[in-house]
């Protein structure tokens, strides 16, 4: 049976699941924001609650590319230039709305629920060497998946507390 062929095992269905569910707790931080409320940094950290759903995406991007064995295993050197485009991520650069990150986010989501249903879970491949990351580490492209709701679910709640400072909406209670 080739990957494309995968049947939505017990398995990849509680992935999809968990991964909708987290994406559904983020995207619900922003639900009736206006864009420069999505911009608006309401705590002393520098986190918005667009900036964060752009930061999710990114990183799930990253790690859907993993997971086809497509993410770089060389070390980064993290130069001003390097971090100052990473920084992008985590708000709005000139033209960009909430509107545009949330489709976009959608995009993505639809991108790695297919990779879900169709990738073989238990293929490996080695993390990208970082300064918190030694070289010769090994993840499954299921460990890839689990990491993307982790940090979803993670961020999320970060989005959370900003948007209730913002207007007192929460996602939950």
């Amino acid at each position: 049976m080739t990957t494309n062929e995968q049947t939505l095992t017990p398995e990849r269905a509680d992935l999809l699941d968990l991964l909708a569910t987290r994406r559904q707790f983020l995207r619900h931080t922003a639900q009736g924001l206006t864009d420069e409320q999505a911009s608006t940094r309401s705590t002393k950290s520098e986190l918005t609650v667009g900036g964060l759903i752009k930061h999710v995406m990114t990183v799930e991007q990253h790690w859907a590319e993993f997971a086809q064995g497509k993410g770089q295993t060389a070390p980064v050197e993290f130069t001003p230039e390097v971090i100052a485009e990473w920084q992008k991520q985590f708000r709005f650069v000139e033209g960009e709305t909430l509107a545009d990150v949330l489709a976009a986010y959608e995009k993505v989501a639809a991108a790695t629920e297919e990779l879900v249903r169709t990738l073989d879970l238990d293929a490996k491949y080695e993390l990208q060497a970082a300064p918190w990351q030694p070289p010769g580490v090994f993840w499954s492209v299921r460990m890839a998946f689990l990491h993307i709701a982790s940090e979803t679910a993670q961020h999320a709640g970060h989005a959370d507390i900003i948007r209730e400072t913002i207007d007192g909406q929460k996602t939950m209670g």
